[in-house]
């Protein structure tokens, strides 16, 4: 296993923490969302209101095994990625899988006025968000091996968590270019 892989719900900082860990570790990042944008030139709304979710959840796989290929990679997932029981296999065995844990009320402030969010445009994303909580993070931490709580803390500050946590784990991802002291307490 050479590669980072970071799951989590929406809005839980998987791109932003992802391009700053890759960025340190001098490794190749992809977010599997912006992948399948590039790659069909529509957004996801629009391939949800085409194709549906299953559709939109075949491209989520062939992409997902597509980016995790290789070695020396950091990749960001959908939140949904873990719902088919192939996918959290593929992750499992392909790299380290980091779920960055992000409570609810939180996610809920962070996407309620982003419109790319298909699953939000509801009367009550909150609750939409509570109830993927509830279904999702059962399977998100039986893959995952490292959890990293995070909410109100800066992306920097999770990819310290991430970076300790990997070195107390004895994980060999990709050698870090230079001692990264920002870190430091």
């Amino acid at each position: 296993m050479s590669g980072l892989i970071l799951i989590g719900l929406m809005g839980a900082g998987k791109t932003t923490v992802g391009r700053e860990l890759a960025r340190r570790r001098g490794m190749r990042f992809a977010d599997c969302d912006q992948e399948i944008m590039a790659r069909t030139g529509v957004s996801i709304p629009i391939i949800f209101e085409i194709e549906g979710e299953a559709g939109f959840r075949r491209r989520e796989t062939q992409m997902l095994d597509e980016l995790t290929a290789g070695a020396d990679f950091v990749v960001a997932t959908g939140g949904g990625a873990v719902l088919d029981p192939a996918n959290r296999s593929l992750l499992a065995a392909r790299g380290t899988v980091i779920y960055l844990n992000v409570p609810p009320l939180i996610l809920w402030e962070r996407t309620r006025h982003d419109r790319n969010r298909p699953l939000l445009q509801v009367d009550d994303p909150h609750a939409v968000i509570e109830q993927l909580h509830r279904v999702r993070d059962p399977l998100y931490r039986e893959i995952a091996d490292l959890v990293v709580d995070g909410g109100r803390g800066n992306p920097s500050m999770m990819v310290c968590q991430i970076e300790r946590a990997l070195g107390a784990l004895g994980k060999k991802t990709a050698p870090v270019p230079a001692p990264d002291t920002t870190c430091e307490p």
